[in-house]
């Protein structure tokens, strides 16, 4: 009997030798180790990228054991010691992802994050398809651009998807529904930033499992599936900012564990329904109107939501989160406000609210963020507001207030970080201040009709940021505002007043952390001020500076955006310029600049958009502009550049706007390059200049974005959107891009060129030969102008294919032939000129052609027809051209190399159609147009 027990020891001692135990694990396997480390040596890290936390493949390492489950973020199965999941988010990785990386070899992974990464622009690659056991997949903010690859949707065993991107870095996806269709076990979808341009597919209603439904400023239309409210498991659901998706809500069966909705900057309208009461789960976001008492956190902001504030509202005591902004919500009182005690947020901004502000604010003591701005109310701000300690957040723009605040009453915010005052009419006093104010760091006193600067300003110690924008002040910038604040400041917006100097001559900042500086729009009569060393955005544009510009503007080392354009500056353009590594945007237009352009882009140059345009600049275009990857704009108009087509730009995939005006580029286009390359193209203006040989069909046929119609997407207008790192937080700027045309000889600025208008101008040149069939497949183009060539043969019927073709110049030409009937088809030609031709035939009637006058046709003495007054013989039969006309090879141009005199700019340039008439400025305006987006700070949810 004793042996029994032996023999069971033994026994459990064998069986127990079979199975790794959690107390001896297994180590992982060596292909994996190999793996992850071919992975962390294809990357840098970057520990001033603002979303780094720790570098955890700074761990890693094969010496020792190699034993890769025990690196950072690294969990291996504990029986087969495969890597199962990753998570590297935050880490701070930099570089671009391979589509062969190392890591789709570690097949056995069911999670994998990589969020707040840099990929630097890398499309995702397709291997994640062959990850088929991931349930968990993060890849936000990190950076990846164009396309999501179908390949994730074929991951059938995902729980949780997150590919969130940021506004300035977009993703697009070309089908939501074929994505998502074998994606049916998802809990967790998030594609917030995503551009999906879609409305959203019906299939997600179906989707049962769904916990999390996160598809903001998407790019959504449409309606929204109201099936989608009903799904049984569904917590989350965001679909903010989709100004085009409409929708309302279910008055019967919600689904009862809605906790967070946010439909802000939607379309949604009606009434709220009283069923909404029965989520008695929910804690942020909309509710019945007052018999949910339980209710903490009530927003509903940015919808279409009209009529009175129900008077219910008053019994929601328990609020501390009220956010009903920009609706169209009305009232005479605020006085149901006063009872909220435990109120820390009060949002109203953007409604019909009416009356005098509260009497009395004396029971909000916890009150922290306070927006009422864009209303209707009246009046003095009563005193009772100055005591409420707590309040950080203050917005009062936009308001029918006056008055004058002390100083010192501001003073008493002791708690103050921001303060938004723009467009009021309130003044600040004078008087002697004896202290810094604490906190205050964010003032916006912008379109105040102030005439000085506010002698507090000096006081504030701890301002990182100062916007004066649009006002009236006069004079030099006083040494004062820096008293107190030099240490602190990063961002001074004093645009558009009519500030003449710096006090003193003043030649320098002394602000160490300044990053933005802009002083555009004034009187500045000075020479160049050279911004302090960190500054990353720095405009001065449309002033009166003079002189020449000194090489330290280089030492700006950090330069993301210069615009010095509308000045007088003269002399070279510093050759430096082109070596400032994260320039992405420089513009030199409209000044006095001579010599040649800067010669040196090193590789990975980051210039995206560049104006010299309307200078006095020579020699030819820098071959090392090849470098510049990224490029997306590019004029160099009206200049005195000598050269032939820069072919090599062809290199540049990403350019959308070529203007080479107006300058003395000469020979044929096509003589040294078989194929060209620009796919992105989609305004090519080289008119005015010595261009010869036959139209350049193979560069016209490669300009695939001209193919297809393009339809408004997000962003209406051709812009990029440089991110600027403050303290506080990331600030997205958008630059949109600008561009001179011409309309009949008259030079016109557009300050915003349009998502949709695509353009060629190959006008006043010597450009000859037939025109390309091949046009007619440019579907996209709104303008044509090939007019003042020497261009033979017939107008091909292939331009009724244009479809949406607003102007087509083809005058002072030879053609020959008759005006193709089908050209009537063209419902959105405004603008329509075959003058000085051999046209002959009847003229097309109906539609836009009966618009046309007789200066459209004229000098084509073959043409008949209304509005010409030669009529038209024997039904179609026309009369027989003139007996002196000859149509051959060797017909001359209708003038001679010295058009441009002869013809002093008539039919020249872009012939642009009322559709974007709106869009014409000053020839004084600015040439981007910008706003900031603070994506961190302030009232980020």
């Amino acid at each position: 009997m004793a042996t029994l027990p032996l023999y069971l020891l033994l026994t459990s001692i064998f069986l127990l030798s079979l199975f790794p135990t959690r107390f001896a694990k297994v180590p992982c396997h060596a292909d994996e180790s190999f793996a992850l480390m071919e992975f962390k040596r294809s990357f840098k890290t970057n520990k001033t990228d603002w979303r780094c936390i720790h570098p955890k493949v700074h761990s890693w390492s094969l010496d020792g054991s190699g034993d890769c489950c025990s690196w950072d973020g690294v969990k291996c199965d504990e029986v087969t010691g495969r890597v199962i999941a990753l998570d590297l988010s935050s880490s701070c990785v930099l570089g671009i992802m391979s589509p062969n990386t190392t890591l789709f070899r570690l097949v056995h992974m069911e999670s994998l994050n990589l969020a707040f990464n840099n990929f630097n622009f890398s499309p995702i690659p397709y291997g994640f398809g062959n990850l088929s056991r991931l349930q968990y997949l993060n890849l936000s903010y990190s950076d990846f651009s164009g396309e999501i690859p179908h390949a994730i949707s074929q991951l059938s065993e995902l729980i949780s998807l997150d590919l969130s991107c940021s506004w300035s870095v977009p993703l697009h996806l070309l089908n939501m529904g074929n994505f998502v269709h074998n994606l049916t076990g998802l809990k967790e979808l998030d594609l917030s930033y995503v551009n999906l341009s879609s409305p959203i597919p019906p299939i997600l209603a179906n989707f049962s499992s769904l916990k999390l439904l996160r598809l903001s400023s998407c790019g959504l239309n449409g309606d929204f599936p109201v099936s989608i409210f009903q799904l049984p498991n569904l917590e989350v659901l965001h679909v903010d900012g989709n100004s085009n998706l409409f929708g309302s809500f279910p008055k019967p069966h919600w689904g009862s564990p809605l906790k967070s909705l946010s439909l802000y900057l939607t379309n949604f309208s009606g009434e709220i329904p009283t069923s909404i009461g029965n989520l008695s789960l929910l804690r942020s976001l909309p509710s019945s109107m007052g018999n949910l008492s339980h209710l903490t956190d009530l927003e509903l902001d940015r919808n279409n939501l009209q009529g009175q504030i129900p008077v219910s509202f008053a019994n929601l005591t328990q609020l501390s989160v009220l956010w009903l902004s920009n609706n169209n919500l009305s009232g005479d009182t605020l006085e149901w406000v006063v009872n909220f005690t435990k109120l820390t947020d009060l949002h109203i901004s953007g409604n019909r609210l009416s009356g005098g502000f509260p009497s009395s604010f004396e029971n909000l003591k916890q009150l922290r963020r306070m927006g009422l701005s864009l209303n209707d109310w009246y009046g003095n701000i009563p005193s009772t507001l100055w005591n409420l300690k707590d309040l950080e957040y203050l917005y009062l723009d936009s308001l029918n207030l006056n008055g004058t605040i002390v100083a010192s009453d501001l003073f008493k915010l002791k708690s103050l970080e921001e303060l938004y005052m723009f467009d009021s009419h309130i003044s600040f006093t004078k008087t002697f201040i004896n202290a810094t104010s604490p906190k205050l760091a964010h003032l916006y006193l912008a379109s105040c009709n102030l005439t000085e600067f506010p002698q507090f300003i000096g006081y504030l110690s701890k301002l990182v940021q100062l916007e004066l924008q649009h006002n009236k002040i006069r004079g030099t910038i006083p040494r004062w505002m820096w008293n107190n604040n030099r240490e602190s400041l990063e961002y001074i917006n004093l645009s558009n007043n009519l500030l003449t100097g710096f006090e003193n001559n003043q030649t320098d900042l002394p602000l160490p952390k300044l990053r933005y500086l802009d002083i555009s729009s004034n009187l500045l009569k000075t020479t160049l001020l050279i911004p302090p060393p960190l500054v990353e955005h720095y405009d001065i544009s449309n002033n009166v500076l003079s002189g020449e510009v000194s090489t330290s503007i280089c030492e700006v080392r950090y330069l993301i955006m210069l615009d010095l354009s509308n000045n007088t500056l003269n002399g070279t353009i510093p050759p430096c310029l082109g070596s400032i590594g994260p320039l992405e945007i420089l513009n030199l237009a409209r000044n006095k600049f001579d010599g040649i352009i800067p010669r040196i882009y090193p590789d990975g140059c980051a210039l995206r958009m560049m104006d010299l345009s309307e200078n006095q600049l020579r020699g030819i275009v820098p071959r090392s502009l090849a470098n510049c990857g990224m490029l997306e704009y590019m004029n160099l108009g009206d200049n005195q550049i000598n050269d032939t087509f820069p072919f090599w730009l062809s290199k540049l995939a990403s350019l959308k706007v070529i203007a080479l005006q107006s300058n003395i580029f000469h020979g044929p286009i096509e003589e040294n390059l078989s194929q060209f390359n620009f796919t992105s193209l989609q305004i090519l203006d080289l008119s005015n200049n010595n261009f010869n040989g036959e139209l350049p069909s193979k560069l016209l046929k490669s300009c695939h974005a001209m193919k297809d119609i393009i339809g408004q997407d997000m962003s209406p207008y051709l812009s990029i959107y440089p991110s600027l790192n403050l303290s506080y937080g990331e600030i997205i700027t958008r630059m949109t891009y600008a561009m001179t045309l011409m309309n009949k000889g008259i030079e016109m600025e557009y300050a915003k060129i349009p998502n949709v208008l695509v353009g060629i101008d190959l006008s006043n040149n010597t450009f000859e030969g037939f025109i390309p069939e091949l046009i007619g497949d440019l579907k996209s183009l709104r303008m044509l102008n090939l007019s003042n060539n020497c261009l033979n043969g017939t107008i091909p019927p292939s331009l009724a294919n244009l479809t949406v073709l607003e102007s087509l110049d083809l005058s002072w030409n030879n053609l020959v032939g008759e005006i193709a009937q089908q050209l009537a088809g063209l419902t959105f030609l405004s603008d329509f000129d075959v003058s000085h031709n051999h046209l002959s035939g009847p003229i097309p009637r109906g539609t836009q052609f009966d618009t046309f006058g007789s200066s459209s046709f004229a000098k084509n003495d073959g043409l008949c027809g209304s509005p010409l007054p030669n009529k038209c013989t024997n039904g179609d039969n026309v009369p027989p051209p003139p007996s002196s006309f000859k149509v051959d090879n060797k017909d001359e141009c209708l003038f001679d190399l010295d058009w441009r005199i002869v013809l002093g700019g008539a039919g020249g340039g872009f012939l642009v159609g009322i559709v974007l008439e709106n869009l014409i400025i000053d020839k004084k305006s600015r040439w981007f147009s910008h706003y900031s987006k603070k994506m961190v700070k302030g009232w980020k949810r």
